[in-house]
C-alpha cells in the first residue's frame, strides 16, 4: 500500500491588473536588471538578505497574534512558554518565507541589486 500524500496542485496566482498596468510585476522588475554585472557571491548575500527581511517581517506580523494569548497551563505555561515563544513566532516567519512567503524577497532583493548596481557604477 502506498502511504504518500498527494495533494491537489493549486493554480498560479494571478497578478492584479492594476499592478500589471503599473509595471510592478516581477518580470517588468526582472527586464531591466542586469544581474550578470553584479558578482556571484554579492548575488547569494542579496538574496539571502532579501529572505532574512521578509522572514523578520512575516515573524512581526505573526508575533501580533500571539500577543493577547494567555499560556496554557495544561502543556507546561508558564515563563518558559513566554520565554520561547519568541523563538517559535521567528520559526514561523522563517517557515513561511521558505514556502513562498507574502512575495516581499524578490522586490527587496530587486532593490537592493538596483543599489549595488548604482554604487558600483
Amino acid at each position: 500500500m502506498d502511504a504518500a500524500l498527494s495533494l491537489p496542485t493549486l493554480p498560479t496566482p494571478r497578478v492584479h491588473p492594476l499592478v500589471e498596468r503599473a509595471g510592478l510585476d516581477r518580470p517588468a522588475l526582472r527586464r531591466d536588471m542586469d544581474e550578470s554585472k553584479v558578482d556571484p557571491a554579492t548575488r547569494a548575500k542579496l538574496h539571502k538578505a532579501a529572505n532574512e527581511f521578509e522572514a523578520t517581517f512575516v515573524s512581526q506580523m505573526v508575533s501580533t497574534m500571539f500577543e493577547g494569548l494567555e499560556v496554557d497551563e495544561t502543556f507546561g505555561g508558564g515563563h518558559g512558554e513566554e520565554m520561547f515563544r519568541s523563538l517559535l513566532v521567528q520559526e514561523y516567519g522563517k517557515s513561511v518565507t521558505q514556502r513562498g512567503g507574502f512575495g516581499l524577497a524578490g522586490p527587496v532583493y530587486q532593490e537592493l541589486l538596483r543599489a549595488q548596481e548604482a554604487a558600483n557604477g
